[in-house]
């Protein structure tokens, strides 16, 4: 028999605002609830640090897959985090420092003897585009610079790319430049604050209109069969759904399962137990290790439980 946490925490963006036929923190929640686990639930403000000891003020909560009524929840008590406790760590970007602070709590909820998805040096050491950089093999050409002219050499070079910011998420202020826009020069200055915060800069793939940027789930470095292919708006070059893309599925081909073999192990022995690989054509675009999401949208077209998975993961690292 699976093992169960003593308390599983979510420390979650307001649950009254999710879309719940979409989230995927609610989709774990359901799976949780299913095999009998008591669920508590935080915001991020509710954490805290007393003379070293980690806190949370939390509230019971239960969950339902209903559109119109999805939770219901106590009053928030004072909760220690202990050995045994489960601690899901779903608060959406952005990384700022007030998200790093809160990795701190929570590496000392993890020193209690906690369990902590995903690891806290985890979230704060793997930003989500900067670490493919670990993974060079799997990637196309990538740039990461303040120099705007190593930027608009590396333009010139590959003759169309994708920009953006590293702390970005949800297609926010991504740029598709071609060598000769008059543009280039604007947005570089844009990205990096005219020289002095870092970018990224990767070859433009056209497959990206054609197969999508596809979402490739990581569970304890183990892929679900499934990706889902975020396909872009005719209007836009972004393939993110938040930005209008919409959602499709594919399984998994032989590239997909190498760039897994290559990057799922490394994140399973770090205990990066949930991640997403964006994924366009041959190529990890970024390691998503925050809050991936694409959860429900799997399920629902290939009647999986992903959730599930993930619950059944951490039981084994109970």
């Amino acid at each position: 028999m699976s093992a169960a946490p003593r308390s599983l925490i979510v420390v979650m963006d307001p649950i009254e605002q999710i879309k719940p036929a979409k989230d995927s923190t609610l989709a774990m929640l359901l799976a949780a609830q299913t095999r009998g686990w008591n669920i508590r639930y935080a915001e991020l403000s509710h954490l805290y640090l007393r003379d070293g000891v980690a806190y949370a003020k939390a509230a019971n909560i239960k969950v339902f897959d209903d559109p119109k009524r999805w939770f219901e929840r106590t009053a928030r008590q004072t909760v220690r985090f202990e050995a045994g406790d489960v601690v899901l760590m779903r608060k959406d970007p952005p990384f700022d420092t007030e998200y790093v602070y809160a990795t701190y709590i929570l590496e000392r909820a993890q020193i209690q003897g906690a369990l902590v998805v995903n690891r806290p040096d985890g979230l704060r050491d793997m930003n989500e585009k900067v670490y493919t950089a670990w993974f060079p093999q799997c990637c196309a050409p990538t740039l990461i610079t303040r120099d705007m002219d190593d930027m608009a050499e590396f333009l010139r070079i590959q003759g169309k790319a994708v920009c953006k910011p590293l702390e970005g998420m949800g297609g926010k202020s991504i740029f598709v430049l071609e060598q000769g826009d008059k543009n280039r020069n604007v947005v570089f200055e844009t990205l990096t604050h005219h020289g002095q915060r870092y970018a990224i800069v990767q070859r433009y793939l056209p497959e990206i209109i054609t197969h999508g940027d596809c979402r490739v789930i990581l569970v304890d470095g183990e892929p679900v069969p499934f990706a889902l292919q975020r396909m872009p708006h005719a209007a836009d070059h972004r393939g993110n759904l938040a930005a209008g893309a919409t959602a499709q599925s594919r399984p998994l081909n032989e590239r997909d399962r190498w760039l897994c073999a290559q990057i799922g192990p490394s994140l399973r022995d770090l205990g990066m137990l949930f991640v997403g690989l964006d994924v366009i054509g041959d190529y990890v675009t970024e390691i998503n290790v925050t809050s991936p999401t694409g959860i429900r949208e799997l399920n629902k077209k290939h009647g999986l439980d992903i959730g599930g998975l993930l619950m059944d993961a951490i039981a084994r690292r109970l």
